[in-house]
C-alpha cells in the first residue's frame, strides 16, 4: 500500500541492496525523500534515494557524518531506518572467532546503531520522529552458525525496546522488526553466507537454498522476499502507527516456534 505523507526526511542505512534498498524504494514512493546510506552506493541505491551517501558506519566517526549530511540536505530527520548489518558463517565454532571478529560484529551490528541513534536524536526530538531498528530472528532464536551476530541482534532488541521507554515521552517511536532467512544477497551471492553454509554441508548453494526451508522449520517452506520485510518498516515509519511503540515484528517465515 502506498500512502502519501507530508515531504519528510527518511535515513536508511545499509540501503544498497536486499532489505535496505526495498525500504528506500517503498519510502520513495510514500513520499519521503530518503537518504540511503551504504559503505559502496549501488547504481540501484543511487536512482532509488533522493540522496545517496557512501559511509562506513562501524567507524565511530561514520554514523555522525551521515546525520550530518541527511540534515544539511533537507533540514531535517524525521525517520531512521537503522538496517545495516553484516553475519559470517561460523561453521569451525565458536572458539575459532577470534576477539576481533566478534568487535567487528559489534561495532556493525550494534554500536554503529547506537552512534546513528544518538547523532539523529536533536533532529528525531524536533520532528517527534520515528526509528525502526532492524535486528534479527536470531535474537531470539539463537544459532551456532550466527552466535556473534545473534548476540548482537540480542543486545539490539534490547536497546529499542529500552530506547522506546526513554523517547516515548518526546514524541519518538522507537521499533524493531526480525527477519529470518531472507532471499538477499547474503544468502543468494556465490561469496555469501548461504554459500558458506553450503559448502559446510557440501552441498552446492543452490541444492542447500532449495532444501533449507524445510531444514530450517520455515513453516511458509521458502524464504521470505525483502519487500515482505520493507513492509513492515514502511507501516512503522507512517503515521498510520502512532500507537506502536516498543513492538518487535518477527517475518521469519514461522521458523520460531515460541511463544
Amino acid at each position: 500500500m502506498t500512502v502519501k505523507t507530508a515531504v519528510k526526511t527518511a535515513v536508511v542505512t545499509g540501503a544498497s541492496k536486499g532489505i535496505g534498498l526495498a525500504v528506500t524504494r517503498f519510502l520513495e514512493e510514500d513520499g519521503f525523500r530518503v537518504v540511503g546510506a551504504a559503505r559502496t552506493v549501488t547504481p540501484e541505491l543511487k536512482e532509488a534515494s533522493s540522496l545517496a551517501v557512501s559511509v562506513d558506519l562501524a567507524t565511530p566517526q561514520g554514523p555522525a557524518e551521515l546525520i550530518r549530511q541527511a540534515h544539511g540536505a533537507f533540514g531535517s530527520v524525521d525517520v531512521l531506518v537503522n538496517n545495516v548489518g553484516a553475519f559470517s558463517p561460523r561453521t569451525s565454532g565458536f572458539a575459532a572467532i577470534d576477539d576481533a571478529e566478534w568487535q567487528h560484529t559489534f561495532e556493525l551490528n550494534f554500536f554503529g546503531v547506537v552512534r546513528t541513534v544518538r547523532a539523529a536524536l536533536p533532529h528525531l526530538v524536533a520532528s517527534q520522529g520515528s526509528i525502526v531498528n532492524v535486528s534479527s530472528a536470531r535474537a531470539r532464536g539463537p544459532q551456532p552458525p550466527t552466535v556473534d551476530y545473534g548476540a548482537a541482534k540480542a543486545a539490539l532488541t534490547n536497546l529499542s525496546k529500552a530506547l522506546s521507554m526513554e523517547l516515548g515521552p518526546k514524541g519518538i517511536r522507537v521499533n524493531t522488526v526480525s527477519p529470518g532467512p531472507t532471499r538477499t544477497p547474503a544468502w543468494t551471492d556465490a561469496d555469501g553466507f548461504g554459500a558458506g553454509l553450503a559448502a559446510a554441508a557440501g552441498k552446492s548453494l543452490e541444492e542447500f537454498l532449495e532444501g533449507f526451508p524445510g531444514m530450517a522449520g520455515l513453516t511458509t517452506g521458502r524464504l521470505t522476499e525483502p519487500e515482505e520485510v520493507a513492509e513492515v518498516v514502511r507501516m512503522l515509519a507512517s503515521g498510520r502507527t502512532r500507537a506502536v511503540n516498543g513492538a518487535d515484528f518477527v517475518i521469519d517465515g514461522g521458523q520460531l516456534k515460541t511463544v
